[in-house]
């Protein structure tokens, strides 16, 4: 039986842990937890991340293959292949979850069948790819497929923290009108579900990831500006032309 050891600063998120059986026992320290073990997963936002890295790097015994699951993956490479990591690190970011932290809103199937990305040194760190792809197709059923890590955060600028960027803002324009929660029907809660996220994990993303990010923030602002023209000028034709793409292209996501 595999031992999966767990650590967290938090006593009360531990012992959840350990009464839910996902960890079988618990370390006192980051350090204690990264003694003897094959794999040593950082489960923590950016910041937090590239702190371990700094903690533990000389720490990192033989064999062992150290990886992670931030979703901004070009700093937490460079310092982890500065710290002279490149062979046994390996960056992961599985598309998965919700906008709730913590082990409360932790599932034995959340991560199952997802797309997984993993970051690696393709000269030196190959095998620890190896290693980390499997763990991820056979112990979590995920499909891990790599990617570079620059690539990585352009796309996720897109995909996940531009729809997380526009819910803050949207919510925020929604707050200032002042109505009670019962005036917000379904569209209005699905379109600003991720604004319940926590706000200093994505301070940390936004930040990180800034250039790629503003890239799609300028793209979203003009389309937005278009859309508005579109109705100032009452045009139905060109207004209609503009929607069923977007309306097209959302239902794609579901197929």
């Amino acid at each position: 039986m595999p031992v999966v050891l767990g650590y967290t600063p938090d006593p009360a998120e531990g012992d959840a842990a350990l009464e839910a059986d996902a960890v079988t026992a618990l370390a006192p320290s980051a350090e204690a937890a990264a003694r003897h073990v094959q794999l040593l997963v950082l489960a923590t936002p950016p910041r937090a991340t590239l702190d371990l890295i700094e903690l533990l790097a000389d720490r990192i015994e033989a064999g062992t293959i150290l990886s992670d699951v931030a979703s901004v993956k070009a700093p937490i490479m460079a310092l982890a292949r500065a710290r002279g990591l490149s062979r046994c690190f390996v960056g992961a970011h599985p598309l998965a979850g919700t906008h709730g932290s913590g082990f409360a809103f932790a599932t034995p199937d959340l991560l199952r069948g997802c797309l997984v990305y993993l970051c690696y040194d393709a000269d030196r760190g190959e095998d620890a790819g190896r290693r980390v792809a499997a763990f991820w197709s056979t112990v979590m059923e995920a499909t891990p497929v790599p990617v570079d890590p620059s690539e990585h955060d352009r796309q996720l600028a897109w995909t996940s923290h531009l729809p997380q960027a526009v819910a803050y803002a949207l919510a925020r324009v929604l707050a200032d009108r002042g109505y009670p929660a019962s005036a917000f029907g379904s569209g209005a809660r699905d379109t600003t579900r991720l604004a319940a996220s926590r706000p200093e994990l994505w301070l940390e993303i936004f930040l990180q990831n800034r250039e790629p990010i503003l890239q799609a923030l300028d793209a979203a602002g003009a389309e937005l500006a278009v859309v508005r023209d579109r109705i100032a000028d009452g045009d139905e034709a060109a207004l209609i032309a503009l929607l069923t793409p977007a309306a097209d292209f959302r239902r794609s996501l579901e197929r």
